[in-house]
């Protein structure tokens, strides 16, 4: 059905409103018509993006109004989409000032026509080359945002939108290639040497440092082309649609670096006959050599990866000590044990192998990865890494990644370091806040008090029938029917295969049922609520039902993990560990769920979407979420009070559907009925009339959602 023509004054009684026109003197009329002379499938457009906007900022919302109807003809409506979106997110991130800003450069939008038409965005690809760069030998890479495209060795930063080509397909095979050419660096030894010293001793060192960069590239394509033969026809493929070629004088060049064997010394040592040639033009996806990010990145690692392969090689000495004889020589005293490693780096894999006193030892996987990191920045394992360290030689505290303490960012100036970030649904906007959320991880203060145990004997019938429930949950046998062989006859198969053999139809021999035991293969992640209000006895109900929980999932076997979640505004969000999914249930973790207190508000949003993706990292066949709470969305002086929280807890939850997570809900909220069935869905919560039935019904509830 057509669209409606609006005339001048519909369209500035719909201005007037969304704008408040009568408090800000806007005078909306001669914008009204001109977006009234438009067709009518612009007026929507605008009008629906003046709607959204104004939900952000009146202002913002005000300055596209005036704009968009002398831009819509010839602008592209994906264009206008993501101009009108940056100007929000500079609006989030930057304040109005600078929104308005880039609502004056809708020029400068127009120009980038070819970018945000085929171009491909780095939110949209990001997590496909993250995935294919995981997938090559070497170091892991994160995939990381910047304008420059390099690599410090420990990232891979592509810019924004990558639009050389006026294909998305061709400009996706150009992303892929930036990537494969920038783990080339690190996994074939760009960064071995001093890039910036062998540059030094030249004229004009940073034209040195180009012209190594384009000797490397010649390398290292020679490298994809045989680790990688399918990609670099890619890569051949774009350098032809733009007319690259190989510059004269470079043949040479190209021909002894394509040879397996070279290196980047043997680069070094053409550098000076290439900084006499003309300056190689940089193929399309070159990008950049940034040595200085190179040699932080490096010092940052350097002595801690030292210090943690020492430890784990202390951890292997200790066990290899364990399970082997004693031997004469252990009579004499202790002697000081030093591994040897030995590196395969052919055919493009790197294998690990240990020897201690002539004898195998199998590195685990996080020994191999510490090695192989190693191995890239020196080209072997340093002796000296290969000596167990002693006991207490190291502080272990030291050995982690060090984050900024969740509470000390709040004193003082706020500052975000060390966070993570989440992006939030709009729903004036109908688009994400990016990066809306500020979240930090934060172990619940344990208790070492009496709580577990006066649980235990304050439920003592209840904790033995869900031990004896869950037993039979591990051990129980489902009936699958229609199969070929089995135990009894399937009625309704051999019914309707009778049917099917009167009718002249093929008879089916799936006729038979029969009991098969399923090996479970469950994760599941609780989610509970810490908000203040579940202060006093709904605490305590939330707590015993985790007690009770624990008990029985100990003997289950199943994968669990419990989170609670609290915070005030969107900058502080908080989440509580109490127990991570590798964690066993310790007195640790039985200190920590009696540590659980009520907090602030209730913003849910950020925590469906960090445990979901914490459930993603999972390896499970099925994954459910279960939140425990007291009432609906929340937080304090806040636009997330009211339908907008439901709404991003609701986008949320699909998020995590897609992810292959099952969410559920459990609330005392007697008023979940007006908001639970939108956010979850008809079956997935249960509203329970009194809190102190949590601890009998969360056990039926799991069993429902996992059987």
């Amino acid at each position: 059905m057509a669209a409606a023509l609006r005339s001048a004054a519909e369209i500035t009684e719909l201005l007037e409103g969304w704008l408040e026109a009568d408090f800000s003197f806007r005078k909306v009329g001669p914008t009204a018509e001109k977006i009234a002379a438009l067709p009518a499938a612009d007026q929507d457009f605008i009008l629906d993006w003046v709607k959204r906007v104004a939900s952000s900022n009146l202002e913002v919302a005000w300055q596209f109004a005036r704009r968009a109807p002398a831009l819509i003809g010839g602008m592209d409506r994906r264009l206008m989409e993501a101009w009108v979106l940056g100007a929000c997110d500079v609006y989030d991130r930057l304040g109005l000032r600078h929104a308005l800003t880039v609502m004056e450069e809708a020029d400068h939008f127009a120009e980038r026509q070819l970018e945000m038409t085929a171009g491909v965005l780095f939110e949209d690809v990001a997590g496909v080359l993250g995935n294919f760069v995981r997938g090559l030998s070497g170091r892991k890479l994160a995939m990381e945002q910047a304008k420059a495209v390099h690599t410090d060795t420990e990232k891979i930063f592509l810019p924004g939108v990558l639009a050389r080509f006026p294909s998305v397909e061709d400009n996706f095979k150009l992303a892929k290639a930036m990537v494969a050419l920038l783990w080339a660096q690190t996994r074939f030894g760009t960064f071995r040497a001093d890039l910036t010293a062998a540059c030094a001793g030249f004229p004009d060192s940073e034209r040195a440092l180009k012209q190594l960069h384009a000797l490397e590239t010649l390398r290292l394509t020679a490298c994809i082309a045989r680790e990688l033969p399918g990609l670099h026809r890619d890569m051949e493929h774009l350098k032809k649609e733009l007319g690259e070629e190989l510059p004269p004088g470079w043949a040479r060049f190209a021909e002894r670096l394509g040879q397996p064997e070279a290196d980047i010394e043997d680069s070094l040592t053409l550098l000076g006959d290439a900084y006499q040639l003309p300056d190689f033009a940089p193929w399309c996806y070159q990008g950049e050599l940034k040595p200085e990010a190179v040699a932080a990145a490096f010092a940052a690692r350097r002595d801690k990866e030292k210090a943690r392969l020492r430890v784990k090689l202390g951890e292997l000495l200790d066990e290899h000590t364990r399970h082997r004889k004693p031997t004469a020589a252990d009579a004499e005293g202790p002697a000081e044990k030093t591994f040897e490693a030995e590196v395969n780096d052919e055919e493009g894999r790197l294998d690990m192998e240990l020897t201690l006193d002539g004898l195998p030892i199998a590195p685990p996987e996080d020994v191999r990865q510490l090695m192989a990191s190693i191995y890239l920045d020196f080209g072997d394992i340093p002796p000296e890494y290969l000596v167990p360290a002693g006991d207490g030689e190291y502080d272990a505290s030291l050995l982690g990644d060090q984050h900024a303490d969740p509470d000390a960012v709040w004193q003082g100036t706020y500052h975000e370091e060390g966070a993570r970030f989440y992006s939030e649904w709009d729903m004036g906007r109908e688009h994400y806040r990016k990066n809306w959320c500020v979240m930090r991880e934060k172990d619940v203060v344990p208790v070492f008090d009496n709580f577990h145990r006066q649980t235990l004997d304050k439920h003592a019938g209840l904790v033995k029938h869900l031990r004896k429930a869950f037993e039979a949950m591990r051990d129980e046998n489902r009936l699958l029917k229609r199969q070929s062989w089995g135990d009894d006859v399937d009625i309704d198969a051999l019914v309707e295969a009778i049917a099917d053999a009167r009718d002249g139809s093929e008879m089916s021999d799936r006729l038979f049922v029969r009991q098969h035991r399923a090996e479970r293969n469950i994760a599941v992640a609780f989610m509970v609520d810490m908000s203040g209000s579940t202060k006093g006895w709904i605490n305590e109900a939330e707590r015993e039902a985790l007690v009770l929980l624990c008990e029985a999932l100990e003997h289950l076997g199943d994968r669990y993990a419990i989170y609670g979640f609290s915070g005030i505004t969107r900058k502080r969000c908080e989440l509580f560990r109490v127990k991570t999914f590798d964690e066993p249930y310790n007195d640790e973790v039985k200190a920590r769920i009696s540590g659980i207190r009520a907090q602030e508000y209730t913003r849910m949003g950020f925590a469906i979407r960090h445990l979901t993706d914490l459930l993603k990292g999972v390896e499970a066949r099925t994954k459910v979420l279960i939140t425990l709470s007291d009432g609906r969305p929340d937080d304090y002086f806040d636009v997330y009070r009211g339908q907008y929280g439901i709404e991003d807890t609701r986008m949320a939850l699909i998020e995590a559907r897609r992810a292959g997570v099952h969410p559920f809900c459990i609330t005392i909220d007697r008023e979940a009925r007006d908001y639970l069935p939108h956010m979850y869905g008809a079956a997935r919560y249960i509203i329970l009339d009194d809190v102190k039935d949590l601890p009998f019904k969360v056990s039926d509830i799991y069993r429902r959602l996992t059987s």
